[in-house]
């Protein structure tokens, strides 16, 4: 510092610089009067993250080429103007089909059409011609892009697709067109994280994030309560039958049973059984009484969202072997991509299924070992990823899962009722591994109500074919069952 008072800039980029503890860097890039740009790793020798060194270093213009203000701004963690670009993997054997579909992540783009009747239409995924694909990123560019549909004769099958670019800064001739490749995101939406499927982003940094998530849900315990007998009443005091009230027309047609009669007055209901959902404001409009029984519980998101019923697991049982290692990508993308790193470098199995929070019939699902290819369906709406299943237990070579009907009868103390009968479900297909298999729905999923032939079996003859095929006792299965479903409840 006595020797370059007049230093104002400094790159320590790719120096370890071990012999010297954090502390004692920071102590004295602090003595150098005049710098105001540094160049450094993060993570790296300084820090972990952006705002960490900033704090450290408060006389700073320029992080990595990027203006303090505006890391404090974006709360950015990451920030590297070097970043290289990810340039599609390949090798000699692989087959040019599969080349293609691994590098398309890196220029498709998307758009939805949806309209307020139909919330589940199919994202249009497109690549733009050789001047759009071109366009490099920028955090601060100076063009956008917006796909634009213009329908010649008023209807979608008239439609034309255009991309319009258009300029949002003053440019000169020579200048280079750029855009955002995330327009709108900012890091309180995992930017940083996103751009990893652009870019090579560090890859210490994610690794860190979810050895930490790791840590935190390992320390967590916890004990069933013991189980007590169940202590029901009846709701009919007078023999009189029950009044109730719903919505649903399958529950209109089908509750025929003389111990209940259709009301149209949800007030004066024993039992109120809809499709909506029932919050304190919904009570207080319609006069619902706390004596009324309703299908639904106090915060049952909790348990029919999927990033909520992982997040409450989670929460209250850290990581308990028969959940899947979960992600919300809205908000644990960096520790996703940390997990996916670790697994690359340790030889394990990559392969993830990515699923809506809230849609059913596995609309928008798709099963993926591509990184990239994740990163870019969050683009589709918002997702959990999960860690899939490369080894399930198969029947007849098939996958299956089972449907269970379970009914909540008391929250505190804790009453469920499980159905003797369950749905087996079976794909139409022999389970594979191989590549071209993942985008077969017949073989990885086994929903086949709304697509493909529909195989039904009975319980019993499911339970007696299953017990020869794999030399066990469905009983013990059925045990496990019962405990993870109550272990779901009581978190």
């Amino acid at each position: 510092p006595f020797e370059m008072p007049h230093l104002s800039h400094l790159s320590i980029r790719g120096n370890p610089l071990e012999e010297k503890s954090t502390n004692e860097l920071l102590e004295i890039l602090r003595r150098f009067p005049s710098l105001n740009s540094l160049e450094v790793d993060i993570p790296g020798p300084l820090g972990e993250s952006a705002l960490e060194i900033l704090e450290s270093l408060p006389n700073l213009f320029l992080l990595n080429g990027v203006k303090v203000s505006k890391i404090f701004e974006s709360e950015k963690h990451v920030v590297d103007s070097m970043l290289q670009p990810r340039l599609p993997d390949w090798n000699p054997d692989e087959p040019l089909v599969d080349r293609v579909l691994n590098a398309m992540w890196l220029y498709l783009m998307s758009y939805r059409l949806a309209n307020e009747e139909k919330i589940d239409e199919t994202s249009v995924w497109y690549v733009m011609d050789e001047l759009g694909s071109a366009l490099r990123h920028s955090d601060e560019p100076n063009f956008r892009v917006a796909p634009f549909l213009y329908m010649r004769d008023g209807n979608l099958s008239s439609a034309v697709s255009f991309s319009i670019l258009w300029p949002t800064r003053y440019v000169q001739r020579g200048d280079e067109c750029t855009r955002d490749f995330l327009p709108g995101i900012g890091e309180d939406k995992e930017r940083s994280a996103r751009l990893t499927a652009w870019f090579h982003t560090p890859k210490n940094y994610f690794i860190k994030a979810y050895e930490t998530r790791l840590q935190k849900l390992q320390s967590k315990h916890f004990t069933l309560p013991s189980m007590r007998s169940s202590q029901t009443s009846s709701l009919r005091q007078t023999g009189n039958p029950l009044r109730v009230y719903t919505d649903i027309p399958q529950v209109e047609e089908f509750l025929t049973r003389p111990e209940f009669v259709l009301t149209n007055d949800p007030k004066g209901a024993d039992i109120i059984w809809t499709c909506m959902q029932v919050d304190e404001e919904t009570k207080k409009a319609v006069g619902i009484r706390d004596d009324q029984y309703i299908n639904q519980f106090p915060f049952e998101a909790c348990l029919v969202m999927k990033h909520h019923l992982a997040d409450t697991i989670q929460e209250a049982c850290g990581n308990p072997e028969w959940l899947q290692p979960t992600y919300d990508l809205e908000k644990n993308l960096a520790e996703l991509i940390g997990d996916y790193y670790v697994r690359e470098r340790d030889g394990l199995d990559n392969l993830w299924i990515l699923k809506p929070w809230n849609m059913a019939r596995t609309i928008d699902t798709t099963v993926t070992s591509n990184l990239t290819a994740i990163i870019r369906l969050m683009e589709t709406g918002p997702k959990i990823c999960q860690k899939y299943i490369e080894r399930p237990a198969l029947f007849r070579g098939r996958k299956f899962d089972l449907r269970y009907i379970v009914l909540v009868r008391s929250m505190r103390p804790l009453e469920i009722f499980l159905s003797d009968v369950f749905w087996v479900r079976l794909a139409n297909n022999t389970y594979s591994l191989d590549k071209r298999s993942l985008y077969e729905y017949e073989t990885h999923f086994t929903v086949m109500n709304y697509r493909g032939p529909l195989n039904h079996m009975q319980t019993l003859e499911f339970v007696r074919d299953f017990e020869q095929e794999h030399q066990v006792k469905w009983t013990d299965i059925h045990q496990r069952i019962k405990n993870m479903i109550r272990s779901v409840f009581e978190a």
